[in-house]
Order: structure tokens, then sequence, then C-alpha cells
């Protein structure tokens, strides 16, 4: 069994919300978000896979496929369909969130099993 805890070695960029995988293999992956006070993530989406994500820490205003914005903090799971359009964007704290995926041929870690694949 492998561990992790969420809320320690927390790492914030100042010019972009940072991506830390927490597992990349051949079935999924696994990233701990952490987004400075103000900081977002633009529109995008996950064509091949169910994405769900669970909040830990701050709030953060995140949007589905119908573009509203809609708060979140602590303790919500969000549920997006593969391809559903989504964006974040982190209120006045420090946001804190886990994301969920299933991983393609595409997307295989490097040699290293550190890196993101891409889509």
């Amino acid at each position: 069994m492998k561990s992790e805890q969420l809320l320690e070695n927390l790492e914030f960029h100042d010019a972009e919300p940072f991506a830390q995988p927490l597992l990349v293999d051949q079935s999924s992956r696994i990233i701990r978000w952490m987004l400075k006070p103000g900081q977002q993530i633009a529109e995008h989406k996950v064509p091949h896979s169910p994405f769900y994500v669970v909040v830990l820490k701050g709030q953060g205003m995140f949007s589905g496929r119908d573009g509203r914005e809609k708060a979140y903090g602590a303790g919500s799971l969000l549920i997006l369909e593969p391809g559903e359009p989504h964006s974040v964007r982190a209120l006045d704290e420090e946001l804190i969130f886990v994301s969920f995926m299933q991983a393609v041929e595409s997307m295989r870690p490097d040699r290293t099993g550190g890196e993101i694949g891409r889509e």
C-alpha cells in the first residue's frame, strides 16, 4: 500500500497554478492542484475520461458544461463527464484539490514515472 498526506509539502507557484502528479500509471492519473488566491485554470476538457475533483482546502469557483461558475469548498466532490468543459478560479485564499481520471495510451508516464503525458 502507498499513501500520501494530501495537505503536507504543498508547493505554490507565483506565475501559475501548480499540478503535482501523485500517481501516473497505465490506468489512472491522480493530480494535486495548488492555486494561490486569484489564480485560475482556463476552460479545457478531458475527452477520454470522467474527471473527478475533491476539494481539500479553500474555496474556488468551478464551472462545468453550462459555463456558470459556482463556489465549492473543502469536502466537495465534483463529477464531470468525459469531454465536459470545465474551469476553476481560486477565490481569496489558497485552493487545494485533487483530481482523478483514467489514463489512455497517449498519457503514459515518462521513464521516471513523474511526468503527466499529453492528450
